[in-house]
């Protein structure tokens, strides 16, 4: 396939996220799958061209509204993310040719049926090439340009945790964030899974939690026999932190209260079975986010594990008292994981914060009466704002004092290790 096809299936990419509001690890997936027969290298080219583009939009702005008299907002989408994925090309592809650069963005151009735009695209980018500004000149010594972040996010982590913990957060979140996989230990044992993937030519790291790995130089995971067999789950080490910080045990009944896509549901209900028993109910809001859950369910073969639509804002009366463990992984911010969906950090705004903070209240107020006495309460977020974690602890234990805080952990993103996530456990 053309070099210049693979910027277009980038350019689809790149606007099905930045102007549908598509999620990027979902569009990106579907274009990989689609187009499997393509060369390693030229699906890594679309992979680090469209999320290299979806995660720098905001310095890539930056650069191009200073060379531009019409603005990146009042562009025409299909021109702004073509320029966008240009000058991507230019400051961070430094393999690629720079005359392949403008050539194939004013090629681009006239097939998406803006010729008459095609002058504008060349003169925009030939100037850019032509002056050759280091990025240093753009970003001076603004983390926001640096790190290509909103600047009431990096405003707002320095004044929680300080700029040193804010410039960390900033490099947790590289792009290349690696794959950490689950071991399915109903099936197969770690070291076995570790031996396996090696045999299958990947590289195998160890983790902090002994049945999880962290792999390298595959392909693609649906070629792996180990994979297609269900040896193996795709899952950050954060998110697996729950399960194991609710000290699962033999026997116990566990309910989901928000559980789409079903991830911790079906680890929790793995681990259950390894114990010797033990059921999980996993609930979730809508019948379309239901019938995810049991895809999943029915994918990995989980027999202890069961979905239900039910609205967590609502008390279920029956379910009072009933559980052993209450997992609330709860809808959030998002802000831990924009190493994964580098998109989310243009979508959420100041005001979004504690709009989540009230609904996660409204849910954990159901939640804490589902809890048997003598058990305990899980709560979880894929962020690292203190006003979705730490002040959310801090009015449980206020408002309901027959709670104990047994532990409550707050995980920052690491590159190539973890994505930024709470926990909390309460008995």
């Amino acid at each position: 396939m053309a070099k210049e096809n693979l910027r277009a299936l980038s350019l689809d990419v790149v606007m099905e996220v930045l102007e549908k509001q598509g999620f990027s690890n979902q569009v990106l997936n579907v274009v990989l799958s689609k187009y499997q027969y393509l060369e390693k290298q030229e699906r890594g080219f679309i992979s680090r061209l469209s999320l290299g583009t979806i995660e720098n939009a905001f310095l890539l702005d930056e650069i191009i509204n200073s060379y531009s008299k019409t603005k990146v907002k009042k562009q025409k989408p299909v021109i702004r993310n073509i320029l966008r994925l240009s000058v991507y090309q230019i400051y961070f592809m430094d393999s690629v040719p720079e005359s392949a650069i403008v050539n194939e963005a004013v090629k681009l151009a006239k097939k998406r049926g803006f010729a008459g735009l095609c002058g504008f695209v060349n003169g925009i980018l030939r100037a850019i090439l032509r002056e050759e500004k280091p990025l240093k000149e753009y970003v001076g010594d603004s983390l926001s340009l640096s790190y290509s972040m909103p600047n009431w996010i990096c405003e707002k982590w320095e004044k929680d945790y300080g700029k040193d913990r804010t410039r960390e957060i900033l490099n947790g979140f590289s792009q290349d964030k690696g794959v950490t996989v689950r071991c399915d230990v109903t099936k197969i044992a770690p070291d076995k899974l570790k031996e396996t993937l090696e045999t299958e030519g990947m590289r195998v790291f160890d983790t902090t939690i002994p049945y999880a790995f962290r792999i390298a130089d595959y392909d693609y995971l649906e070629k792996s026999q180990s994979f297609r067999d269900g040896l193996f789950y795709v899952q950050d080490l954060s998110s697996m932190e729950v399960a194991e910080a609710a000290e699962l045990f033999s026997g116990a009944c566990v309910l989901d209260v928000c559980a789409a896509p079903g991830g911790k549901s079906i680890h929790m209900g793995e681990v259950l079975e390894s114990l010797g028993g033990g059921s999980v109910e996993a609930r979730d809001l809508s019948p379309d986010k239901v019938g995810i859950i049991e895809e999943n369910i029915a994918r990995t073969g989980r027999k202890n594990v069961t979905a239900r639509v039910f609205d967590a804002r609502e008390f279920d009366a029956s379910s009072e008292g009933k559980y052993d463990r209450v997992l609330c992984d709860l809808p959030c911010s998002g802000l831990g994981v924009i190493g994964k969906k580098p998109e989310i950090r243009y979508r959420v705004q100041p005001e979004d914060i504690l709009s989540l903070q009230s609904l996660q209240r409204e849910i954990l107020a159901n939640a804490v009466r589902y809890v048997k006495p003598g058990g305990r309460l899980v709560y979880s977020t894929c962020t690292i704002t203190r006003e979705e974690n730490d002040e959310n602890v801090k009015w449980l234990c206020e408002n309901y004092p027959q709670l104990e805080l047994l532990s409550s952990t707050q995980y920052f993103p690491e590159k190539n290790i973890r994505d930024g996530f709470c926990v909390a456990v309460f008995g």
